[in-house]
């Protein structure tokens, strides 16, 4: 009676929230219990625990050139879950493990078929630090096609790190700050040149003074660097005529 109830009790199993186990008869597949609660199977069948849970992932930094070749720090965030717990449980070894793997090899890709940014590549329709959605759609959709076949289903995808490696960094950077400076030149000199040309076209319209080429082009050059440049001028009166 003892060795009776010890293999009837082999049968009972719990299950919780979330949670299933995967039933298999001395190697064939019966079926997954997914329900809630207390269960009896036969006692033969060898069962495996399997959660439904969402899980994060967190991967690690990589280090991987961009597609136009420069060294790249990147990581990502992933949420996941097992969707099919057939293919979870037999297609692959071990269905975490193949996680992390095609993770990391999907981020790579991603890493390589777009540039950091435009700097280099003025024509990219997209790029990594200013992709923001659609980049993330895209690893989605390459997570999902690599871990299908695990029956593992991609819930949400995000960089979580972006940078340039630290042994281009710093030029990088300095690259950054010379287009911002040039860029910002750019306007100024546009309207520096506006404003000339407004003060110049009411002195004649109005009749206030009259200039000669040698004087309006004194006159645009002082103008022009009080206008674009970065202190404030000091003014020198001129006491004498307009020519001495």
């Amino acid at each position: 009676c003892f060795l009776l109830a010890c293999f009837f009790l082999k049968g009972l199993m719990i299950i919780q929230p979330n949670h299933s186990r995967v039933l298999n008869f001395f190697g064939k597949y019966v079926g997954t219990v997914k329900d809630n609660g207390l269960f009896f199977i036969n006692p033969l069948y060898s069962s495996q625990k399997m959660s439904l849970r969402s899980e994060n992932l967190q991967g690690q930094t990589l280090k991987v050139n961009d597609k136009m070749g420069n060294p790249i720090e990147i990581a990502v965030v992933i949420v996941w879950k097992v969707g099919d717990t057939y293919k979870a449980a037999f297609d692959v070894e071990r269905y975490s493990d193949f996680v992390k793997m095609q993770s990391e090899a999907a981020v790579r890709h991603l890493a390589m078929s777009f540039p950091y940014d435009n700097l280099e590549d003025d024509h990219a329709p997209i790029t990594l630090r200013e992709g923001g959605d659609k980049i993330n759609s895209i690893l989605e959709q390459e997570l999902t096609d690599r871990l299908s076949k695990a029956g593992i289903v991609i819930q949400e995808a995000r960089i979580s790190h972006l940078a340039y490696a630290s042994e281009i960094a710093g030029a990088m950077l300095q690259r950054q700050q010379a287009t911002a400076i040039v860029a910002a030149r750019t306007k100024i000199v546009e309207g520096a040149v506006g404003m000339v040309d407004l003060a110049l076209k009411k002195l004649s319209e109005e009749n206030i003074v009259e200039l000669d080429d040698e004087r309006k082009a004194a006159m645009v050059s002082n103008l022009m660097v009080v206008l674009c440049g970065e202190k404030a001028a000091t003014p020198v009166l001129n006491a004498g005529t307009l020519y001495n």
